[in-house]
């Protein structure tokens, strides 16, 4: 059984994502301004109150955007209606390299945040660091890196601390999940480049490592446990919506016949969203980047192309 429309995915792009959540009935999410455009999302909660967030993603991308971030950031912190930034991945573009001095920038960066920040990981800043223009890293060490300069404390947000309930016992610092005016959130490490199952070509290699499909098994799963913890946890709460912010865009936009055999490391997440929001039963958004363009619709809807071939997902934008 797929959900008609109680998922909804929209893709952050490279752009600025306000999200505003407003008190009133349990109903599916629609964007601010009636119309599929940039920068508006709308999402109904059963509280009094009203609260925004904003969400960013595929940024800093190149010279020019690295020079302008400074500037982009202090922009955010202006929005004092705001309760928090998610960043959906991708601290740099896919041809530049994984150095750990640029990490350390980018890190600088983000502690000028004035508002809590959620940040995920990007196949850019790991999975695809294997490419020669990338340094020719071996991803899993770029994302032990990674884990270890932007999760210094797990359980608390960069920028302005806040506490989240993360899976740092388990390895899994980066997934985290909270609470927000009757809205669960969670953010969960699901890069592109097929969930981090293609080849490490950069490496010599023409198929997945052993320690390759171990990491991509591993992680998985602990993404499952906490997709589907946060939805349990939603139901127990009486939560009216779920929001779930990943990288990777598994229902791309301008992928207009998936592929199974592209896209199968994708699957059991799939899988996982269409169960879990069939149960929840309030609406779902699942808010990612990657595909570097705005999008916002319901992929698992009745005449989908997604619905031909669950679990396809796109492959990944530079």
């Amino acid at each position: 059984m797929y959900p008609t429309k109680r998922l909804m995915a929209a893709a952050a792009g490279a752009a600025l994502l306000l999200a505003t959540l407003l008190a009133a009935p349990a109903m599916a999410a629609t964007p601010a301004n009636g119309k599929d455009a940039p920068g508006n999302a709308d999402i109904h909660s059963g509280d009094n109150g009203n609260f925004s967030f904003a969400v960013i993603g595929d940024v800093p991308y190149g010279a020019a955007e690295i020079q302008a971030f400074p500037s982009y950031i202090q922009d955010i912190n202006a929005h004092k209606e705001l309760s928090f930034v998610g960043h959906v991945g991708d601290i740099k573009n896919g041809s530049s390299l994984c150095t750990d001095a640029y990490f350390a920038s980018i890190r600088s960066e983000f502690d000028t945040f004035t508002l809590p920040l959620v940040y995920t990981p990007g196949d850019n800043e790991w999975t695809d660091c294997h490419r020669p223009n990338n340094g020719a890293y071996n991803p899993l060490e770029r994302l032990a890196a990674v884990r270890e300069l932007f999760y210094p404390k797990p359980g608390t947000t960069l920028g302005r601390p806040m506490q989240v309930e993360s899976q740092a016992g388990q390895g899994y610092p980066e997934n985290v999940n909270f609470s927000k005016h009757g809205i669960a959130f969670t953010a969960v490490n699901i890069p592109g480049s097929d969930n981090s199952m293609l080849p490490w070509t950069g490496l010599g290699e023409t198929a997945p490592t052993t320690a390759q499909v171990a990491e991509v098994d591993q992680r998985t799963q602990a993404d499952i446990q906490e997709i589907t913890s946060t939805f349990r946890d939603a139901k127990r709460n009486g939560d009216r919506a779920v929001v779930i912010m990943t990288q990777a865009d598994m229902f791309d936009p301008t992928v207009t016949d998936p592929a199974q055999a592209d896209y199968s490391a994708f699957t059991p997440l799939v899988k996982t969203l269409i169960e879990q929001s069939n149960a929840f039963g309030g609406p779902v958004d699942l808010i990612n980047g990657d595909s570097h363009v705005f999008n916002e619709d319901h992929p698992l809807a009745a005449g989908s192309s997604w619905c031909r071939s669950t679990g396809r997902a796109p492959r990944r934008k530079i």
